[in-house]
């Protein structure tokens, strides 16, 4: 990532994920007081991610490292954000 640039912020879901839900909560909430965008990616779409993921969902990845799995904590979640932009 370029110093100072958005990080790309993915959730890795699946439907009818109870803590999917919850990621999502907590992703959109940090992503809207840091003016960040993300994406939210159906692991079921795609054969390899549902192999890698599908007993780790969600899995929040920050420029296509792995961040967090099941739990998303606001928290750590804000610093890896802002660590991220400070480069």
């Amino acid at each position: 990532m370029t110093v100072g640039a958005a990080p790309r912020v993915e959730l890795l879901t699946r439907p009818g994920c109870h803590l999917c839900s919850q990621a999502r909560e907590v992703l959109r909430r940090v992503a809207d007081e840091l003016g960040v965008t993300w994406v939210e990616r159906d692991i079921t779409a795609s054969p390899e991610d549902l192999r890698r993921y599908a007993e780790w969902i969600p899995v929040t990845l920050i420029d296509g490292v792995e961040h967090d799995c099941w739990r998303l904590s606001d928290d750590r979640l804000r610093a890896a954000l802002r660590a991220g932009r400070a480069g």
